[in-house]
Formats: structure tokens, C-alpha cells, sequence
């Protein structure tokens, strides 16, 4: 739904000259004549910004944006005035307003103005939804697994929820312990069938010649020790959803039965008769390249396709190390309660160390270690001893950040080999001089002296002026 945008002032053509503007940026506007009724709307709504004109009789633009303020903190504020003075603008930014427009007001100013004031509106609710996450994760009310503000790992979560209510047949895909199980029963919990029930396959971990019988169940009799009547995975996710996970393993000969279920929804008991309508939706995951296996022929394409109607990549953890402070914490939390501990956190040695490991078990890995480090902590943090040997062996490694392929053509100066070589360790470092010092085995002045930023930010050389300091090029 569009942001709710409140224009409030007492001069009429004032209101509908702003609601005409902002209508067509697409914002929802709601208008209000007076401080009194603006705060009402405020009450009722929340809006996301309100535009309010200062001097106006009764409650004034100062006193609505302090009201406002207490009502809903969220709601940015916008003062507009013909009488602006730079008291009057410190004095409104100390109470909170974000901006502050002095008339005659320019279209194109006030436009930027609103739209900078939704998009640190949108970023505070964000921050706010993720703080909730985060307290509900602490108390054991989920997992740390689908929880992150990466940006590649959002755009998967936004797409799982835009997916969830339809009917869709998903594909995950992802390395091992990226979260594909939860974010399966994330899709049936947001879905129109979260009554019903989430059962999980994992079909590489059932041996080939049971899973058939798992999948599609069996009449008694129909072979060796069937003894009795048995429902099969499919049956008993009627009505909700059934995650089959490592679908890759499946055998060709399994393959076939699978895709006449997604074709016409129906399943046959082994040494049964009867074919069963079944009303199930399919999640599907694999931590293999599923247009490999068909290449290969060990993928029949037509599954594939039938598969693949919505694909959600799930990142791994070491292109989403921004999250790692945060899972880390998550998992600390509740292993500290769970072992009736008293822990501070992280020193940041540990927590450093954490941010540039690369995690090739991913989220599944940090919990491990996580648990590991708190029962074997002994002081009030978790340190850097109390970390697994491989964490500690890759953080202590001059290389502890993963190298990128560089090439030099033969014939490139030394020179400028030495400044490729500090450009790759900033990037590598996220552009940490004293950390790309350390790594290099050089004073920090070292950079700084070979290596400047330009008024385009771009990385150029130095060259010493008359001094021994350093001067832009």
C-alpha cells in the first residue's frame, strides 16, 4: 500500500496545492485544518510523514510535531514556514522534525524533503520489525536461520513471503545450512494451509528402496514384511504442504511417480489399486545444480520444469557477513539460558573473528560453534580461545580473508604491483586501513602515504610533497 503522507495547515489552497503535488509522486494524502485534528488523524493512521505548516492558531507546527512525536514516534515530520530563522530551525530538529521548508515552497523540494522522510521511515520500521525478530529469537520462539538484513538474503525473504499465499510449487535452492527447511515451513506457515500439515522428506537420508514406499505408502502385502496398511508421506501432508528435501537424490525410477503426482495430483499405494486424489503443495531443495543433473541424465527435465515454477536462492553465510554479529547474538542468547550462563557477549576478538571466517557449514556451522563456545566459556564473554580451532586457525592466518585471483600481466612495475596489491587487501578488508596495515606487515602511514582518495572517492597514488607528507595526485 502507497505511504500515507498528512498535510496540515489552515490555509485551504494551501492543503490542496500540497495534496495535487503529492498525489502525484503516488502517496495517499490525508488533509487536516488544524493541529487538533491532525493529531487525531495521527491517532487513527500513523502516518508515515506529516507536513505541517508552524505558525497556525491553536495547537502551532512546534506543539504538533512534540504531540506527534509522543502518539507515534515513527511518524517523520516536515515543518513548513514563511517565517524561517535558523533558532526556529535548530529548535524544531532538537524536537525531532526532520526537516524544516521555509515558503515560497518549490515543488521539487518539498517532493525530496517527503521522499527522504518515507525512506527513513521505511528504514526505522525495518529496524523496529528486525528488533522484534530478534527479542522473539532470543526467547526460543524461532530460529536465528531467517534472520539477517543482507540485502541479497531480504530480497530472498520478500520473495518467499510474496510467494507464500499462492499455490505455487517452490524450489530452494542453497548450499547446506543456508535455512532451506525453515524457510519451507516459513512458505506453509504465511500460506493459506498453515492449518494443515508441514511434513519433511529428506530423500537423501532414506535409503532408495524405502523412500518409494515412504513417499506413496503401501496396501499390506505388497512386499516382505508389509504386514498392514501404511499412509505415505503424501496422504499424510494432505491438505497442506510436503518439503522434499536433497530432492536430487531422488532415483529416476521415483522420479517418474513424483511427476504424475505434481501432473494430476493423484497417488497410488504400492501393490494398491486405487489411485488417491491428494491436495498437496510442493517446496522442493537441493544443494546441487539441478540443470547439471539433467544435463547429466540423472534429472528427469520434465520434473524439473515442473519444479522450478518459483526458485528462491538462499544465500551462504560468508556473502552475508554483516549477519554474522547478529545470528552470533541470537545463538549466544539462547545457549547462555539453555546452560544457565551469565554472558556479556563477544569480545571483540572473538566477534572479529566470527565476521571473517568464511562458514562453510554456514548458519548450521555458527550455531555449533556458538554452542561450543559457551559451555566452554569460563569468563563473562565469550573469547577468542573459547572459539573452534578452525575459527581461531583462519583468523590468526595472514590470509584469513578469502583472495581474490590476482592477475599481473608480466612486464607490470614493481611499483605498481605493491599498489594492487594494498588495493586488493582494502577491498578485502571493506577498506580498513589498520587491519590492511597488520595483514601487510606495514605501518598504517604506509597506506596512507601510498594510497589517497580523490574528490570521486576513487582509490589513486600518493606521492610524498616537499614535507614527507603525503599530497593528492
Amino acid at each position: 500500500m502507497p505511504a500515507l503522507v498528512l498535510i496540515v495547515d489552515d490555509d485551504r489552497s494551501n492543503l490542496e496545492s500540497l495534496a495535487r503535488i503529492f498525489a502525484k509522486e503516488g502517496w495517499r494524502v490525508s488533509l487536516a485544518a488544524s493541529g487538533a485534528e491532525a493529531l487525531e488523524t495521527v491517532r487513527r493512521e500513523h502516518p508515515s510523514v506529516v507536513v505541517t505548516d508552524l505558525m497556525m492558531p491553536g495547537m502551532g507546527g512546534e506543539e504538533l510535531l512534540r504531540a506527534v512525536k509522543a502518539v507515534s514516534p515513527e511518524t517523520e515530520v516536515v515543518l513548513v514556514t514563511a517565517y524561517g530563522t535558523v533558532e526556529a530551525a535548530v529548535s524544531a530538529m532538537k524536537d525531532g522534525a526532520y526537516d524544516f521548508i521555509t515558503k515560497p515552497v518549490k515543488r521539487h523540494s518539498i517532493v525530496k524533503s517527503v521522499r527522504q522522510a518515507l525512506e527513513r521511515a521505511s528504514l526505522v520500521a525495518e529496524n523496529r520489525a528486525l528488533r522484534a525478530e530478534l527479542a522473539k529469537l532470543a526467547h526460543g520462539e524461532g530460529d536465528g536461520g531467517l534472520l539477517g538484513a543482507a540485502p541479497a538474503f531480504r530480497a530472498a525473504l520478500d520473495t518467499l513471503r510474496q510467494v507464500a499465499p499462492s499455490s505455487a510449487t517452490v524450489l530452494l535452492l542453497g548450499e547446506s545450512g543456508t535455512g532451506k527447511e525453515l524457510a519451507a515451513r516459513l512458505l506453509h506457515d504465511l500460506s493459506p494451509r498453515a492449518a494443515g500439515p508441514f511434513v519433511p522428506v529428506n530423500c537423501a537420508a532414506i535409503p532408495e528402496t524405502i523412500l518409494e514406499s515412504e513417499l506413496f505408502g503401501y496396501e499390506r502385502g505388497a512386499f516382505t514384511g508389509a504386514a498392514q496398511r501404511r499412509e505415505g508421506r503424501f496422504e499424510r501432508a494432505h491438505g497442506g504442504t510436503l518439503f522434499l528435501d536433497e530432492v536430487a537424490d531422488i532415483s529416476l525410477a521415483v522420479q517418474v511417480k513424483l511427476l504424475r503426482v505434481l501432473q494430476d495430483g493423484v497417488v497410488e499405494r504400492l501393490g494398491g489399486k486405487q489411485p488417491l486424489q491428494v491436495d498437496v503443495r510442493i517446496v522442493a531443495a537441493t544443494n546441487r545444480d539441478l540443470g547439471a543433473e539433467v544435463r547429466a541424465g540423472r534429472f528427469r527435465d520434465d520434473l524439473f520444469y515442473r519444479l522450478d515454477v518459483v526458485a528462491v536462492r538462499l544465500p551462504p553465510l560468508r556473502s552475508r557477513r554483516e549477519d554474522v554479529p547478529l545470528l552470533a547474538a541470537v545463538f549466544l542468547r539462547r545457549f547462555a539460558e539453555q546452560n544457565k550462563k551469565e554472558l556479556g557477549g563477544f569480545t571483540s576478538a572473538a566477534l572479529e573473528a566470527l565476521e571473517s571466517y568464511d562458514w562453510p557449514g554456514n548458519v548450521r556451522e555458527l550455531q555449533h560453534a556458538v554452542e561450543r563456545a559457551v559451555v566452554l566459556c569460563a569468563g563473562k564473554e565469550v573469547d577468542f580461545p573459547d572459539l573452534p580451532e578452525a575459527v581461531r586457525r583462519a583468523a590468526s592466518s595472514p590470509l584469513a580473508a578469502p583472495a581474490s585471483a590476482l592477475t599481473v600481466p608480466l612486464g607490470t612495475p614493481l611499483e605498481e604491483i605493491e599498489r594492487m596489491v594494498i588495493r586488493e587487501t582494502l577491498r578485502q578488508t571493506r577498506g580498513d586501513k589498520n587491519l590492511a596495515a597488520r595483514l601487510l606487515g606495514v605501518a598504517p602511514r604506509t597506506i596512507y602515504r601510498k594510497l589517497d582518495r580523490d574528490e570521486e572517492g576513487r582509490l589513486v597514488e600518493s606521492a610524498p610533497d616537499d614535507e614527507g607528507g603525503p599530497h593528492r595526485t
